[in-house]
């Protein structure tokens, strides 16, 4: 059943004249997306999810059961010099029904204000509608006061997304240039150091140098961002061990991100990562299921999982998991390979054959042939051949995903395989990161040199476990004399003053009208009345449509019309009330009453 509080931020369209806006448009996206994750309770789609259907026409009802969510927000944006006008639409996934829209039109310098009143309002619809919800009075902070840093900010992000070498570079120098149109600005260089930690890591630069700029990025940004975010952390985390194989160190940014976003899908991912890495699987499965719980589309998630039963040499779920991440992209070159090893470990010959024939983007693609065949016999492989391939392998720039050139040569001469898995481990190279597991290396397992190699590198076999911190909804925001008191105010206002006739009627509002913060407000209607605001505003006016369909006074006027009077703004919302509350639709209601 799907959770009705919640939610899925498609990509905001890019009306602007300029194309290249589209930096812009994804930027507000992601920023709304980050907003509404602040609240607890609140589930949230993940980016990757939510843009799998960028420039894809989609029925709601489809998008909501892809991604189980019970709402949607869509719109567009338009930036035009100093100005940007977005548009905002929130529907129900279960029937195309438009809860609430709006249209802003504000100054550029005026963005992170507007991001806070979208994602603001947007919260306050889904609480009215479906429940308590304890909000902040803001739920973004301006992160800069230069609105050309931020700008160049959300380009360089723009451009990490997605994911090719050519791009980060593009990335690392327009978070360079944020940050010196902001020296207070911390994210840009986290953004930087990520950037410059990934082509160091990657090969795209010499590693030490590539490792210095990061490390001094992030230095930079531990100076000046504080608190720090989940997105520095993340960084931090990312570049501890993915770089420097720093596990401890990256456990413990992980942790800290957790702690201000425990249910953030990449962070969970890089928290899964590690504990595969040091074989703590239980773990890593939990780890990466709360990823894809609010990131159910993401291919990199599915490969993660993937790789977690791939370590453990379970290779049917590994298959089971790496389908469903090509079957979201059919070129992501981690599964690919991952699926490759997957053939040849189950001596499937005639898949891997399939795979690769599938695959004309593979580099020399007979590398999984001959290791096929030096794992399960069948066609003798000339030593000659293998040292050959091997030598093309290791020229390769940047560095393969997997280190066949490491598999092959265990093959054939075991003592020569380990001393190249100490340099690759020397050299920290994410491609050996999970050795330790590695089916292709079970001819050196057992060699004195390789069991002091995993001493070394992974000393221990569980990390510290992250507290859990509890949702507002669990503890109580008002004392029994406050819920007695406002109880009694709400009827008051309700049975004497009519507010429900009010067709503006908000829960804040209404709030304000009690005297009474909009959270508590929330709270008593939804755990101590056990109705949510619409359908508490709602029953009073069902039943003063009630009253006036059988005052004969009334007979001249229609149903609808009644209903309109009675504070409903909606035909369709009249109908659905009145059928949820009474079983009968309206006509034959008043039929009913009339024998």
């Amino acid at each position: 059943m799907i959770n009705q509080k919640s939610i899925a931020v498609l990509p905001l369209d890019n009306l602007s004249s300029d194309p290249e806006n589209e930096y812009f448009s994804d930027g507000m996206t992601e920023e709304i997306i980050n907003a509404l994750s602040k609240i607890d309770g609140l589930k949230v789609t993940a980016r990757t999810s939510s843009f799998v259907f960028k420039n894809v026409k989609k029925n709601v009802r489809h998008i909501g059961n892809e991604l189980g969510v019970a709402l949607v927000l869509e719109g567009s944006v338009r930036k035009a010099g100093n100005r940007v006008r977005i548009t905002t639409q929130l529907i129900r996934t279960d029937n195309g029904f438009q809860i609430w829209s709006e249209s802003f039109d504000r100054k550029l310098e005026d963005i992170f204000a507007l991001q806070d009143e979208i994602s603001l309002l947007v919260a306050e619809r889904i609480r009215e509608n479906y429940g308590h919800l304890e909000l902040s009075e803001h739920l973004v902070t301006p992160k800069t006061n230069s609105v050309e840093a931020y700008d160049t900010f959300l380009k360089g992000k723009y451009f990490l997304k997605r994911w090719n070498l050519e791009d980060i570079q593009k990335g690392a120098l327009l978070y360079e240039k944020s940050a010196k149109l902001d020296p207070s600005f911390g994210l840009p260089l986290y953004g930087a150091g990520l950037c410059y930690s990934l082509l160091g890591s990657w090969g795209a630069m010499d590693k030490e140098h590539a490792f210095k700029r990061a490390e001094g990025f992030f230095l930079q940004g531990n100076k000046i961002d504080d608190p720090k975010s989940v997105y520095s952390y993340h960084c931090l985390a990312t570049h501890e061990f993915w770089g420097l194989w720093d596990y401890r160190a990256a456990n413990i940014s992980i942790r800290e991100a957790l702690k201000i976003d425990p249910d953030e899908p990449d962070v969970n991912e890089c928290l899964a990562e590690v504990q595969t890495s040091i074989g703590d699987f239980p773990s890593a499965l939990n780890s990466i299921d709360k990823s894809l719980q609010n990131n159910p589309l993401s291919p990199n998630h599915f490969y993660t999982k993937a790789n977690i039963f791939y370590q453990q040499r379970q290779y049917e779920l590994a298959q089971k998991y790496l389908d469903k991440s090509l079957n979201l992209d059919s070129d992501f070159a981690l599964s690919i390979q991952l699926k490759l090893a997957c053939f040849i470990n189950q001596n499937n010959l005639e898949g891997l054959n399939q795979l690769v024939d599938s695959c004309p983007q593979l580099d020399y693609p007979e590398q999984y042939i001959m290791l096929f065949h030096l794992i399960n016999g069948g066609v003798d492989v000339p030593e000659v051949d293998v040292r050959i391939l091997i030598d093309k392998l290791e020229a390769i720039q940047p560095r393969p995903l997997m280190a066949f050139d490491l598999f092959l040569l265990v093959q054939i001469e075991p003592a020569e395989g380990l001393e190249l898995l100490k340099s690759k481990v020397k050299q920290k190279m994410g491609q050996v990161i999970n050795f330790k597991h590695e089916r292709f290396l079970d001819p050196i397992r057992s060699h004195p040199n390789y069991e002091e190699l995993v001493r070394m590198c992974f000393p221990e076999k569980q990390l510290g476990k992250q507290e859990v911190n509890h949702s507002p909804s669990e503890r109580s925001l008002m004392s029994s004399e406050e819920v007695d008191h406002f109880s009694q105010k709400l009827k008051n206002l309700m049975f004497n003053e009519h507010l429900y006739l009010d067709t503006s009627l908000t829960l804040r509002n209404m709030a304000e009208t009690l005297n009474l913060h909009p959270n508590k407000l929330s709270w008593l209607l939804n755990e101590k009345l056990q109705k949510n605001f619409n359908d508490f505003i709602n029953t009073y006016r069902l039943e003063a449509f009630q009253k006036k369909a059988l005052e004969p006074k009334n007979s001249h006027l229609t149903l609808l019309g009644l209903a309109f009077e009675s504070g409903f703004t909606s035909k369709s919302v009249f109908n659905d009330f009145f059928r949820k509350t009474t079983g009968l639709t309206p006509k034959q209601w008043v039929k009913t009453q009339q024998k």
